[in-house]
């Protein structure tokens, strides 16, 4: 590892002398102006990943539902899922080294995962539309050329986008094509492949009003739009071209204020749904007859699925017990 050029990029990306930040589900997250030097820091522990685990590993840039002056960083594994919860401990131990602690910190984590530095590595980089994204994610591109990865910076993409292309890579394409055109023709055919299942399918346009919180979700709901025509009507709501993002609007206002967002005209018995900041995250919602909202709870519809399915297995289980007891 060429420590010397590691610590003299460093020092383009200063840590601020005391800041702690913690490595969490949600990566890191704090106001965008303290965040340079993570950046910087979580490039460089995405090449270490991807040298662990010989994948293409994702670093994606956003706050998700905060708010617009804030910002964050996560890391993405190789089949598209969280950083292993080992390497939040590298995370947040190499975002608060002190500048004389970094290179102590480095090389600690290759003496720990015991790695191979010439083996090749990749990264995906990915970003909202937060104003101070686009920097933030040069700071990731420095981290990542200063230890000679290769990678590919595939610019505005959701948060899902970003997941789905890292795992088309590490799957050879066997997952699917790994572009965001591929992931618009795989998610468009299996919504109309379902359409065509439900039972009151005849050929009717279904409308789908959505908000997209000022976000990178809107931007891309527009781009797949057109796959989408045969089968879905969207009208856009807080699609950035005059709102702020996330400011009464989005997921996390509408599932805590339990009320529709800023913007939008409800009409009784229409489809309306909600984005987050960065597009992983959707809640739906509508106002009955008489103008009561209702929010179709993810979480509470997810934990009664579950439940039922326990249900299931539990008898599953009795019957199978009670056939081989006799």
């Amino acid at each position: 590892m060429h420590l010397e050029a590691v610590l003299r990029s460093s020092a383009r990306h200063a840590k601020p002398p005391g800041l702690i930040l913690q490595y969490g589900t949600a990566g890191f997250r704090t106001n965008a102006e303290h965040l340079d030097h993570v950046m910087y820091r979580m490039g460089l522990l995405a090449v270490l990943r991807s040298k662990k685990t010989k994948s293409a590993i994702g670093v994606m840039v956003t706050a998700s539902h905060n708010p617009e002056e804030d910002n964050g960083v996560k890391l993405v594994d190789p089949m598209g899922e969280m950083l292993a919860q080992e390497w939040e401990v590298y995370a947040t131990n190499l975002a608060n080294a002190e500048e004389h602690e970094l290179q102590m910190v480095l090389t600690n984590i290759i003496k720990q995962e015991s790695l191979n530095m010439q083996q090749e590595s990749f990264i995906g980089i990915g970003r909202d539309t937060r104003p101070s994204s686009e920097t933030l994610s040069c700071a990731v591109i420095d981290g990542v050329s200063t230890l000679d990865s290769k990678f590919q910076d595939y610019g505005l993409v959701t948060t899902p986008q970003l997941h789905y292309i890292i795992c088309c890579r590490n799957t050879n394409g066997g997952y699917g094509e790994p572009t965001v055109e591929g992931y618009y023709q795989k998610l468009s055919k299996a919504f109309k492949e379902l359409v065509q299942q439900a039972p009151d399918c005849g050929g009717e346009l279904r409308c789908l009003n959505v908000d997209g919180a000022n976000g990178i979700g809107a931007l891309k709901l527009k781009e797949m739009e057109q796959y989408l025509q045969s089968v879905l009507s969207i009208q856009f709501f807080n699609d950035g071209s005059i709102g702020k993002l996330n400011y009464m609007c989005g997921a996390d206002y509408v599932k805590v204020q339990q009320k529709s967002p800023e913007g939008m005209d409800i009409k009784p018995v229409e489809r309306y749904c909600s984005f987050d900041g960065d597009a992983d995250r959707i809640v739906y919602y509508y106002n009955d007859l008489n103008n009561g909202f209702h929010l179709l709870d993810g979480d509470k519809i997810a934990t009664l699925i579950s439940t039922f399915i326990k249900e299931l297995l539990l008898k599953v289980l009795y019957e199978f017990l009670t056939v081989y007891s006799l």
